[in-house]
């Protein structure tokens, strides 16, 4: 495995790659989800590069920047193991300028739900997975469908810039008690993380609510709601796969998400139906 920091030298890497090249971008501490989406990328392609680079651009002010967990050699060896060509590990001052061209997400889908409750987080988004796509100019890119509105901004960036690259959405990875995997779940004390496990009992009774046919939103978010009732709600939300909200579900067009603080972790999760 080729590990990388200087942006240039990966691109000369890069250039030498005559086949199809995968890419996943990460923020380290790589847990089974990550591995997911290496293995795809590996099982797709010629070669597979990783990065790991903690953007600061998309913490807000008071976010957990600096506390972020950081397990660099730990993650070495899962992409050693995964089967990874090349690992970016790039510092801040080699992705940043110090006079930086600005990214804006989009003024009305930019700045809803997520968007909302951490203003500029996907300007900060956006700007680096562009500045990391340029860079590795891969064939196909993996990003997770745990981050749903993530995942619609990159691939609106990619139609609006006409970007050549494929944006490969993963399903979400969980663990056996369907907890969705985040490398921030370490946050969690034992009793915190039966409180978390609310997230995905409340996507699941959703789920059953609209298999007994009872498919409006305010009658589902409602249940949701009182599932959710000992962690504190951002939002519950159910929209169309281009993030309108939705009166009612529609069957193979819908994201059902939440957002909620379980204790002073942030966590999300979502089902798509």
């Amino acid at each position: 495995m080729r590990k990388f920091s200087d942006p240039l030298a990966l691109r000369e890497y890069r250039k030498s790659c005559q086949e199809s090249v995968g890419f996943v971008p990460t923020m380290g501490a790589l847990h089974e989800g990550h591995i997911t989406l290496i293995k795809q990328s590996v099982k797709e392609n010629s070669k597979t590069v990783v990065s790991i680079f903690v953007n600061p651009t998309q913490f807000l002010e008071g976010e957990d920047l600096e506390d972020y967990p950081r397990k660099i050699e730990a993650d070495l060896k899962i992409c050693e193991l995964a089967g990874v060509d090349a690992l970016f590990l790039p510092t801040i001052d080699a992705m940043y300028e110090k006079d930086e061209l600005s990214i804006i997400a989009p003024k009305t889908k930019g700045f809803v739900l997520e968007g909302f409750h951490r203003p500029s987080h996907f300007d900060g988004v956006l700007q680096v997975v562009l500045k990391l796509l340029n860079i590795t100019t891969p064939t196909r890119a993996y990003f997770g469908k745990k981050d749903a509105q993530q995942l619609f901004m990159i691939q609106n960036m990619v139609k609006h810039l006409f970007l050549n690259v494929e944006i490969v959405p993963c399903e979400i990875v969980r663990e056996t008690d369907g907890l969705a995997l985040s490398s921030r779940n370490v946050y969690l004390t034992p009793k915190e993380r039966e409180k978390a496990l609310s997230l995905s009992k409340s996507l699941k009774y959703a789920t059953k609510m609209i298999m007994n046919n009872n498919k409006k939103s305010e009658d589902i978010k409602s249940e949701m709601l009182s599932i959710l009732k000992e962690t504190q709600v951002e939002y519950v939300e159910i929209v169309d796969h281009q993030f309108n909200r939705l009166k009612e579900v529609e069957i193979g067009n819908t994201i059902i998400l939440v957002a909620t603080f379980v204790g002073t972790t942030r966590l999300i999760d979502n089902i798509w139906i």
